[in-house]
């Protein structure tokens, strides 16, 4: 069965064009005008990725993208004329997965959907626990301890924090991080890695503005502390 693709942008052009070239691509594609719309569709039809326009009139993108956020890991790509990084650092700190600005190429578009189905679906990973300190991986069901308490990851957190937690000590520029979470490094959006490294520490650091598990290496990117081991 097809996998089916969500877009909800309320210009008729531009979900006409992405929901043509998705379509071309193999996928099915729903299509909803308006943020209050597209969640009760995205809540009925369950599909396995969303396209959400950021700009949307009654219910805006990033409300839709923080209520489905409380609800699912439904993978997301932000969509928006807005050029700010601003704009996209928030969109990715309240769950978006990735973030394509407008006017935006229908091959690129695709290109992002493929990359982040393929993720979705699940990497392969080597059997085990990965315990550093109190922090305690099982990198079978994604699940993460904390202290004996359970600590809810989105996927693109777990991943980063995976690819860290095996490696201390090694630092990883911003954008290895993108390209090893999708596959291909995207240009320009090396900085959204710090917004989902914000979400990481906000639940697994003690001091976020002091962490211990994830440190930063100036102008550079970011290491996993090698004291714990």
């Amino acid at each position: 069965m097809s996998e089916t693709i969500l877009i909800i942008e309320d210009e008729p052009k531009v979900a006409r064009l992405a929901r043509d070239y998705l379509e071309k691509n193999g996928y099915r594609v729903l299509v909803a005008n308006d943020g209050d719309n597209g969640l009760a569709m995205a809540r009925r039809e369950k599909p396995d990725l969303l396209v959400l326009d950021l700009m949307l009139p009654g219910m805006d993108g990033l409300d839709v993208c923080r209520a489905l956020r409380r609800e699912s890991d439904l993978p997301i790509i932000m969509l928006t004329a807005r050029a700010e990084e601003t704009d996209r650092l928030i969109g990715l700190e309240i769950g978006a997965d990735d973030y394509i600005s407008k006017p935006f190429s229908p091959r690129e578009l695709v290109a992002r959907v493929r990359a982040l189905l393929r993720r979705a679906k699940g990497r392969v990973y080597v059997s085990g626990i990965i315990r550093v300190g109190e922090l305690e991986l099982n990198t079978d069901n994604h699940s993460v301890v904390l202290a004996g308490e359970s600590i809810h990851l989105t996927r693109i957190e777990f991943n980063l924090l995976e690819t860290m937690a095996r490696h201390p000590g090694q630092i990883f520029p911003r954008a290895q991080l993108l390209e090893n979470l999708h596959g291909v490094a995207y240009i320009g959006y090396d900085r959204s890695i710090d917004a989902h490294i914000k979400n990481l520490r906000r639940k697994i650091e003690e001091d976020p503005a002091n962490p211990k598990y994830i440190l930063t290496v100036y102008a550079i990117g970011y290491k996993f502390s090698d004291e714990h081991r």
